[in-house]
């Protein structure tokens, strides 16, 4: 890397079906720094051979971004040896072919020895606050993948305050430089073309509606919003939440259709309706068209959905977590993770409050915070690779 050639960043591909936040997160990230840090910085997104070309193309028409794809990174093959032996001998390969200066490790290891500076992205650390919802095996497996990196002396980034609270309780003896990134959210322009009222008739949805745009993981609570849902039709309210987001989670093979099986017994099919994984433009359009955003996660690192909302000023119900708190600054409505009757109340309110189809755009003054996204990457992925230099040059 010269002085006046881009820094280029190796960023392990993640796949949108399995972790919207994630993509979402990285493809944010690329054109945040394509627009406030041109020139500074090459993003080049390294994926396996069976990797979602769509998603990928999508990557790749964000300036300034390379795609790479090998067998390599195909799964994670090369664990053991990134482990036993310290390098993942592809990967590395692929990183120094492509002029890498700087990795970020994101759900992955690439070794110890790995002679290439690297940041571990780690976004919460959701297995040490509610280890129940992990596999015994996948807990593990994760932890283990922390603790190398730490041990690894990575440079530790993660996304919340409250993060980094968990952080400092979890691994006390820990000397990482550790940086907080808080993610946010440029939503594309050509994604905000679409139509809201089109999409809403696509789905068959009210004009007033909520949404609900998580994954169908336990740790996402949908059960609070059925139960919010029931508590509802007992009163006679008629009010309705449209959900999108993927219903697989392998940790809990079946549990959207336990939920969905629920929802018909308890006869709230026509309440609470799911719309699977749909569009990005759709995503927009039904956000920025809801009466209210909601979130009701018993956990989250830095929630996209609450930046998303965020982006367009779209009224919000969430859960009353620290990273929510965070993340708005009272600027929403809270609720226990736990009070069904208090979500009722708030969704009841909203729905009387709300006045006929009100689309919205983007507030005045989101840049501020986009720019500063970029801006706390910058100088985070600028410090690992000075830090690094000076390892070097000490030894």
């Amino acid at each position: 890397m010269t002085v006046s050639s881009p820094m280029r960043i190796a960023f392990n591909s993640i796949s949108r079906r399995q972790w919207a936040g994630g993509y979402n997160y990285q493809r944010n990230l690329f054109a945040a720094l394509a627009r406030f840090r041109p020139g500074e910085f090459a993003p080049v997104v390294f994926a396996g051979k069976q990797s979602d070309a769509s998603e990928l193309a999508d990557l790749a028409a964000i300036p300034d971004v390379e795609i790479v794809r090998a067998e390599a990174f195909d799964g994670q093959p090369e664990l053991p040896a990134a482990v036993a032996l310290g390098l993942a001998q592809r990967a590395a390969a692929s990183f120094r072919s492509a002029g890498i200066d700087a990795v970020v490790e994101s759900a992955r290891f690439f070794g110890w020895r790995l002679p290439i500076p690297a940041v571990a992205w780690i976004p919460d650390l959701q297995h040490r606050s509610l280890p129940h919802l992990f596999p015994r095996a996948a807990r593990w497996r994760r932890e283990f993948g922390f603790r190398m990196q730490i041990g690894s002396s990575r440079t530790i980034m993660l996304s919340s305050e409250s993060a980094l609270r968990d952080f400092k309780v979890c691994y006390p003896r820990a000397r990482n430089k550790v940086c907080v990134v808080r993610f946010a959210t440029q939503p594309p322009a050509a994604l905000l073309n679409t139509d809201p009222a089109e999409v809403i008739a696509t789905y068959g949805l009210p004009q007033s509606y909520f949404y609900l745009p998580n994954q169908f993981y336990r740790h996402k609570n949908h059960q609070l919003v059925v139960d919010a849902l029931a508590i509802l039709k007992q009163r006679g309210a008629d009010v309705v939440v449209c959900a999108s987001g993927s219903t697989d989670d392998p940790r809990e093979p079946g549990y959207y259709e336990r939920v969905s099986a629920q929802l018909k017994e308890r006869g709230l099919s026509a309440n609470f309706r799911h719309v699977g994984t749909i569009p990005l433009s759709h995503v927009y359009a039904l956000l920025r068209a809801a009466t209210a955003l909601v979130n009701p996660s018993r956990f989250e690192g830095w929630s996209t959905t609450v930046e998303e909302a965020k982006s367009f000023g779209v009224p919000m119900i969430l859960s009353d977590i620290d990273v929510h708190r965070e993340q708005t600054a009272g600027r929403a409505r809270y609720v226990g993770v736990d009070d069904p009757a208090a979500l009722a109340d708030h969704l009841m309110q909203a729905s009387q409050q709300a006045s006929g189809l009100v689309v919205r755009s983007i507030i005045p003054g989101h840049d501020d915070s986009v720019s500063a996204f970029a801006a706390s990457f910058a100088a985070t992925m600028r410090q690992a690779v000075q830090g690094d230099a000076g390892k070097l040059a000490a030894g």
